[in-house]
């Protein structure tokens, strides 16, 4: 880190924070706890050579992933992050669950709509066709005595296959 102060890395351990010290990016002095519990559960030996195995613009992902498991590993000392995957699998289930059964009531009720809306046409079709048939005995005959009234209308064709 050269003149100024140590790394977080370097303050906890008691330690010269070199001028290539591999922490110093990654844990800022004004953040102790953030190296304070990846040390606790990976220990700087552990976290110094997985760093350096990874290329510099992949550090920091790595250090973001390794103080996420370490607080989850404070939380939960035997599943870690893995018991915080496993119970957001577990509530994704669930809603997966809940949004079938709304989706299938959704369903059942446009059903039922639907053979409401088939049962109210049956009826008003059974009506039309009852107001046809009940009409018909009066307008059919009216509409036959129209041929045969007296104002001439059929005589010409009876003229025609007279002759």
């Amino acid at each position: 880190m050269g003149g100024g102060s140590p790394c977080a890395s370097c303050k906890l351990l008691r330690r010269r924070c070199a001028k290539d010290c591999i922490f110093a990016p990654y844990f800022p002095p004004d953040d102790p706890y953030k190296f304070a519990i990846v040390h606790k559960v990976f220990g700087a030996s552990n976290v110094s050579k997985m760093l350096k195995e990874l290329s510099v613009h992949q550090r920091a992902d790595a250090v973001r992933s390794l103080v996420y498991e370490a607080n989850a590993r404070m939380k939960d000392p035997i599943y870690g992050c893995v018991g915080v995957i496993s119970y957001l699998e577990d509530q994704v289930s669930q809603l997966q669950m809940q949004l079938a059964v709304a989706q299938a009531e959704i369903l059942w009720i446009q059903m039922q709509q639907a053979e409401s809306s088939m049962a109210n046409q049956q009826i008003i079709h059974a009506e039309d066709k009852s107001f046809v048939q009940h009409n018909s005995h009066t307008i059919v005959p009216q509409l036959m005595s129209f041929g045969s009234s007296s104002n001439g209308v059929r005589e010409p064709l009876k003229r025609e296959r007279e002759r």
